[in-house]
């Protein structure tokens, strides 16, 4: 194989990888909200880390956008789907767009760029061996702040990385709504 065959296949590959992002991009956005939304379940349900006001804050924009993905997947089946493509693919561009700035707005107050709200708390369970602490009011249950990362990879918190993949999800609706033809749908 040649070098410009191989990058012809390669170009023809990505061509039809796009096209088929951006033809089923509501289904693809709403299976995307709701992994996000799985992920963050599974770091609170056996990670152990309780959610801070901004992390819950994060979430709703995924069941918007979920349910605007599956609303929009059962549009494609309809007439209406050629007008209502641009302005649904657009809102979930919107959408995602809102929740990488709401994330970077976290992402900052947890490296102290700026201050977080002045009222963040969370919604933690406290175990049951703390009850009696609970009740005397010498427990230690420290609720979690929306200015401490709980966990981090790489360098980024979770709302580092929801940042990153907000971004993606709003440039991938956008791109969905810009797309030229729903012929080959």
């Amino acid at each position: 194989m040649t070098n410009e065959s191989a990058q012809t296949e390669a170009n023809s590959l990505v061509g039809r990888l796009y096209d088929l992002v951006t033809r089923h991009w509501p289904l693809l956005a709403f299976l995307a909200s709701a992994l996000m939304l799985a992920t963050a379940h599974a770091f609170e349900r056996f990670g152990g880390l309780a959610p801070c006001h901004l992390c819950l804050k994060q979430r709703e924009i995924y069941w918007v956008a979920g349910t605007i993905g599956l609303v929009a997947f059962a549009l494609q089946r309809t007439p209406l789907w050629p007008r209502l493509r641009l302005p649904a693919n657009l809102l979930l561009g919107a959408l995602f767009l809102y929740g990488a700035g709401l994330a970077t707005y976290h992402a900052g107050a947890e490296w102290k760029w700026w201050p977080g709200p002045s009222a963040c708390s969370g919604i933690g369970a406290a175990a049951a061996s703390n009850l009696e602490a609970m009740l005397k009011g010498t427990a230690k249950i420290k609720p979690p702040a929306c200015d401490t990362a709980a966990w981090v990879f790489l360098g980024l918190s979770m709302a580092g990385w929801n940042v990153l993949i907000s971004l993606k999800l709003a440039v991938w609706s956008v791109l969905a709504a810009l797309r030229k033809s729903e012929a080959a749908a």
